[in-house]
């Protein structure tokens, strides 16, 4: 029930819960615009309802607008974000929200962009239309963290994950897996939702993945590969070289192995030669600016423990999975520890809920 300090009745948070659902479900794939969701309603019925669409367009109120097979005069309308107001690619929301006959518009939160923020309130209201903003403010700012990112720094979103066993190695000679099926699955979800991936040329030559999406129905949506090879170690034969032509693959170098380089260029792969710091490293946030450049909005992070370490440091990582196997692995063959385990406690902040998926634990950080 609503109350006096509440604007918003209990329905009003039924039907924007759902927008924040539906916005939630394509958040990752709608290009460098926001995933948003959009629900009409009309006498307590929902009539509609609609999402950005893939890459970008066309914006969720113009999709639930059409969607409608219905007369949406007097209707309401639940938005997660603040309809857009001026002319990009396509017309504004505020047009068609106006010649639809909606009568009464609630949205979560202001756009971040300077061209429409805090502008369509007034110019709904102008035309009669009833405007309320700040129904789930809390949820919806959740939801928008990574276009805040994008668009405030112009550096993709950056989320990482490694697997530990239990005794906190990422490596151990002769074994393939760390964690079970189930986490391998939430692995995936991931790459769906991301962009791109980056793995060091070192993770890439030792384990030879395919760093694409396995998820039954959604192999068409595995993320750009992006390799740190500052050498151009990487190795001919490896499975991303045999699949250039399938999914992009952008090599990030500094080297003069024009050699190598005319191999790579006849494969196919997207080469772009970068600055080093002055400890002979990349520096990565460069490489993030490029990628954004790049139409690269949310960015997977799989690498080995040298530039997770190396992105922690600089607090270039968002969102951070930290999943934990139960097996002990043998130090007695050649392994890797984990060795950012205190650096990732003191820098960034765990979340209180871990989930276990099995007997996997992970646990999720925050910047």
């Amino acid at each position: 029930m609503s109350t006096k300090k509440d604007k918003f009745s209990f329905k009003d948070k039924i039907y924007m819960r759902l927008a924040i659902n539906l916005a939630s479900a394509r958040k990752g794939l709608t290009g460098e615009n926001p995933s948003v969701g959009c629900v009409i309603v009309k006498k307590d019925e929902i009539i509609s309802i609609g999402q950005t669409g893939f890459n970008g367009r066309p914006h969720a109120e113009t999709n639930a607008i059409k969607n409608s097979t219905e007369n949406l005069v007097g209707s309401k309308m639940y938005v997660t974000l603040e309809p857009c107001n001026h002319y990009g690619k396509t017309p504004p929301c505020t047009k068609n929200i106006i010649k639809s006959g909606i009568s009464e518009v609630f949205y979560s939160i202001n756009d971040i962009d300077s061209r429409t923020r805090g502008k369509s309130f007034n110019i709904l209201n102008k035309k009669k239309i009833k405007v309320k903003k700040g129904l789930l403010k809390n949820e919806a700012e959740h939801l928008y963290n990574s276009y805040k990112i994008n668009r405030k720094y112009k550096l993709p979103y950056v989320t990482a994950k490694i697997a530990i066993s239990k005794n906190k190695l990422i490596y151990s000679e002769g074994i393939k897996r760390i964690t079970n099926q189930i986490s391998d699955k939430l692995s995936h979800y991931l790459r769906f939702k991301n962009d791109a991936i980056m793995i060091s040329v070192k993770t890439l030559n030792t384990d030879n993945p395919r760093l694409d999406c396995r998820l039954k129905g959604y192999e068409n949506f595995s993320p750009i590969r992006v390799i740190l090879d500052k050498n151009l170690d990487i190795k001919l034969n490896t499975y991303i070289l045999r699949s250039v032509k399938k999914n992009n693959t952008i090599i990030f170098y500094n080297s003069t192995n024009n050699q190598k380089l005319q191999v790579l260029k006849r494969k196919g792969a997207i080469l772009i030669k970068t600055r080093l710091t002055n400890q002979k490293l990349f520096n990565l946030k460069d490489i993030l600016k490029t990628l954004f450049l790049m139409d690269i909005r949310n960015l997977l992070v799989e690498g080995g423990d040298k530039i997770t370490k190396n992105m922690i440091n600089h607090r270039l990582i968002n969102e951070f999975y930290l999943f934990q196997g139960s097996k002990v692995l043998s130090k007695s063959k050649k392994h890797i520890i984990f060795s950012s385990f205190q650096i990732l406690n003191k820098k960034y902040k765990k979340l209180k809920n871990t989930a276990k998926l099995a007997k996997d634990i992970i646990t999720i950080y925050k910047r």
